[in-house]
This record gives structure tokens, C-alpha cells and sequence, in this order.
């Protein structure tokens, strides 16, 4: 087995447990959520994923936050846990010049600075996760929506650069985050 395939399943095995600690809104998620980046970080450099690549160092970084937000945030010491809500609407409008701005800097970069052939999908992913991120740091219910549009464009977008065991989880997070969502509302009314 190649280096690039045993990447692929031991992340492919990590991300289940990922999931399901997302899934139980548990703050043991960020403990995984440091450890599987590191994975895909060589994963994606191998792959050409750039913009993954970099993401994934994001998501280190991210993941420390949310342990940090959850375990030590204003609600979370008022509450001992930090609850579930919903995203705020006055966040909508940043978060989607965020969004705007990220993909297009993100792209131009990979179109002009490396030999990316997915430049649009890569980017696009990648400033959608970062937005996703943030929001599951604040634990937003709706950060599953915004997760559910990301894993199925990633789906594809792994199976085309032929990183099966991946897209395999793009594919199962992609209906969890259905799943996920329901959970989470329901952890918001009771």
C-alpha cells in the first residue's frame, strides 16, 4: 500500500470519529480536529489540493479556538456548557462578504501561484470551510448547512482527483450533516 492510500483510510477512519463527536456536540471533537489535519495536511500537498493543504493547517489552528470557546467561553462558564444556538442574522451579511472576498483570493492565488487544475472548486471548499469552522467554534446549529454544501462539492471534487477513501467520508459527512443539523435543533429547544 502507497503512503498516499494509507493516508487516505487512516484519515478516512478519524474523520468517522470526528463526525461522531460533532454529531454529540462534544468538545472532544477538537481534540480529533487536531489530529486529522495533520493527516490530510500531507495528504492534500500529495494530491495537488492546495488550498486543502492549507485549509487543513487552518483547521489546527481553529480547532484549538474551538476547545478554548467551548471549554472556557463566557456562555460555557455561565452555563458550564456552552449551548447550542442558532446563528445570529446580523453575521449573515459578513460572513458572506468573508465568504466572497476568501474564495476570490484563495482562487486567484491558485490560479496564477500553482499547477491547480480544480482552482474555482478548491477555493470555493476552502472559503466555505473556513466560514464552517468559525461557526461550529461558536456552535451555530446552522454550521451543518453550511458543512452539508461543502462535503458534497468535496465529495466529487476527491473522487475526481482519485482519493477514494476521502470522498468516501465527503460522502458520509455529507449526509450526517443532514443528520447533525436535526440533532443540534433538537439540542436547542430542550
Amino acid at each position: 500500500m502507497d503512503a498516499l492510500r494509507f493516508l487516505d483510510i487512516l484519515g478516512f477512519v478519524i474523520g468517522l470519529v470526528y463526525l461522531y463527536l460533532e454529531y454529540k456536540a462534544s468538545i472532544w471533537l477538537w481534540v480529533v480536529g487536531i489530529i486529522m489535519p495533520a493527516i490530510d495536511m500531507v495528504l492534500y500537498f500529495k494530491a495537488g489540493l492546495y488550498a486543502d493543504f492549507g485549509m487543513s493547517i487552518y483547521y489546527s489552528l481553529i480547532a484549538v479556538y474551538g476547545y478554548v470557546v467551548w471549554r472556557f467561553g463566557r456562555q460555557a462558564r455561565k452555563e458550564g456548557e456552552m449551548p447550542v444556538t442558532h446563528f445570529p442574522l446580523y453575521y449573515i451579511f459578513p460572513a458572506t462578504a468573508m465568504l466572497g472576498l476568501v474564495w476570490y483570493v484563495i482562487w486567484w492565488i491558485l490560479s496564477t501561484q500553482t499547477d491547480s487544475n480544480v482552482p474555482l472548486s478548491d477555493a470555493f471548499t476552502t472559503a466555505l470551510s473556513i466560514v464552517a469552522m468559525w461557526a461550529l467554534a461558536r456552535k451555530y446549529a446552522e454550521q451543518w448547512l453550511l458543512w452539508l454544501v461543502v462535503d458534497a462539492v468535496c465529495c466529487v471534487l476527491y473522487i475526481y482527483k482519485g482519493i477514494p477513501f476521502k470522498a468516501c467520508i465527503y460522502g458520509i459527512y455529507t449526509v450526517f450533516a443532514v443528520f447533525g443539523y436535526r440533532k443540534w435543533l433538537y439540542l436547542i429547544k430542550s
